[in-house]
């Protein structure tokens, strides 16, 4: 690669957005040629939009999750049909269910529970769900067994969950689960998977990226403006209205055909659960014809709390809660430093190639200064940005080690913004990758960018930022 420069900035000297911008622009006419602009890559297309109108993989919206139609397109673009394909963020699984779809072998790997609980779950209805069982789903949309139940197991909370549910929602997701322990484990699985997939409409509280927001309503002040959410969905319009998508998505004449596959051609699908930090480097080298995936963004996002409502239903713990948001890569203002050399030894070279890539080690400098002035809106996003992208080297390492030589890896990701300095997550990453085991082949980049975030847009307006699918190969 060209050399940005011959010295690293001087540790004294306070960095100014000026020189973040030189070097920005130094890199892109490095990368100039790789950048691709795509039409067909709409944001609905690269979102979960996309399957909100797909049979199963509209069942649970994961706001996170890329579209099935993506994967498709990117396989069939890349004409990749056949081998074993790896998602070291798994998420909900888009990309391990439209890889065995076509007969490939998918491994993933997903840390939040939810994301694990959607995975086991639709695994468990395409191969082990029965007739009889597809029946007593469909009794239950009809005759609200739980309505009679004299049973009542109680709602686990959270500190942040209390007073989610009007009185008369909560005191029917207690009947409900008491009259679930009536049926076999596979039912009970799909019901409890059922009352995950519409927690959020009963509830006063909508998802919102960095947290959850309440409505009015819950009586928990949150903001100088009240917040009214809408209609707030009776619990039996909402849990009936998801058991009978299911049920139809589960109709015999699909089943027959496999939930995902078109011919018939599951592949084997394999979860790990837990950081990929922590289970990556148990892979053997050279096993992957292909990665997909979309890791968090660098965008303050906490999924354990716009999870909140799901992570305490499958009974998450306030210290297990804790430990989670800290294995989380960072991307939130309350992660940690994570000691990556005990983790695994052998990311000296990822750690080094961090260290020595300039437009990072400027804008690291410069959020420092910013911290000493004041003048962040929150203290911890510099530790969050160098965080991200030196725990990002290392799982750019590993993809690199377990993959096959000329494999291709494609990687979702947003560009981002903090105290006025533009982030080109695109090409730091792009260019670590070209020094721990890549070819950049292209960057896709999307027709409409994003917009910035709501806490700078009064001093930098609504400059797009990026978003971009980044294609890497690895190199022979």
């Amino acid at each position: 690669m060209l050399a940005l420069s011959e010295s690293l900035l001087v540790p004294t000297q306070k960095t100014t957005l000026g020189e973040i911008e030189d070097l920005d622009r130094e890199l892109y006419q490095y990368f100039k040629s790789k950048f691709r602009l795509k039409a067909a890559l709409s944001r609905a297309l690269v979102s979960f939009q996309a399957n909100k109108a797909r049979a199963v993989y509209r069942w649970y919206k994961f706001k996170e999750a890329f579209s099935a139609s993506l994967i498709e397109y990117l396989l069939e673009q890349h004409n990749i049909v056949s081998g074993r394909v790896l998602d070291p963020f798994a998420g909900s699984g888009t990309s391990l269910f439209v890889a065995g779809a076509r007969g490939m072998t998918a491994d993933g790997i997903e840390l939040l529970p939810i994301g694990q609980q959607i995975i086991a779950t639709k695994r468990l209805l395409e191969s082990e769900f029965t007739q009889d069982d597809f029946i007593t789903l469909r009794r239950w949309s009809l005759d609200h067994p739980w309505e009679k139940s004299e049973l009542q197991v109680p709602l686990h909370e959270l500190r942040i969950t209390k007073s989610a549910y009007p009185e008369r929602v909560r005191e029917a997701i207690e009947k409900y689960l008491g009259a679930c322990q009536q049926e076999n484990e596979r039912v009970q699985t799909v019901l409890r998977f059922a009352l995950l997939c519409v927690l959020e409409s009963v509830s006063y509280t909508r998802k919102d990226g960095q947290y959850l927001r309440w409505d009015y309503r819950s009586g928990r002040r949150q903001g100088k403006k009240p917040f009214n959410k809408g209609l707030i969905l009776s619990f039996e319009q909402a849990i009936c209205a998801k058991i009978n998508e299911i049920g139809l998505d589960l109709q015999p004449q699909r089943k027959q055909m496999g939930l995902f596959a078109t011919e018939n051609l599951q592949g084997e699908i394999n979860l790990h659960n837990g950081s990929c930090l922590d289970v990556m480097p148990t892979f053997p080298d050279s096993t992957y014809d292909a990665v997909i995936t979309s890791p968090p963004y660098c965008n303050r996002y906490d999924y354990t709390r716009t999870y909140a409502l799901e992570l305490a239903l499958l009974g998450i713990s306030e210290q297990e809660l804790v430990s989670l948001r800290q294995q989380m890569l960072s991307c939130t203002v309350e992660n940690r430093p994570k000691d990556l050399l005990k983790i695994n030894p052998q990311w000296t070279e990822a750690i080094a190639a961090a260290d020595h890539q300039e437009l990072l080690q400027a804008i690291l400098k410069y959020l420092d200064d910013q911290k000493t002035q004041g003048t962040l809106n929150n203290s911890g996003i510099p530790r969050m940005v160098r965080g991200y992208f030196y725990e990002m080297a290392c799982v750019i390492a590993e993809c690199a080690r377990v993959m096959k030589s000329g494999a291709p890896l494609f990687m979702v990701n947003d560009n981002v913004r903090y105290a006025g300095a533009s982030i080109s997550v695109d090409m730091i990453l792009s260019d670590l990758a070209e020094k721990l085991g890549f070819h950049v082949e292209n960057i896709l980049v999307l027709p409409n960018g994003k917009g910035n975030s709501s806490q700078q847009m009064g001093e930098h307006g609504r400059e797009p930022l990026r978003k971009c699918v980044y294609v890497w190969r690895k190199t022979e």
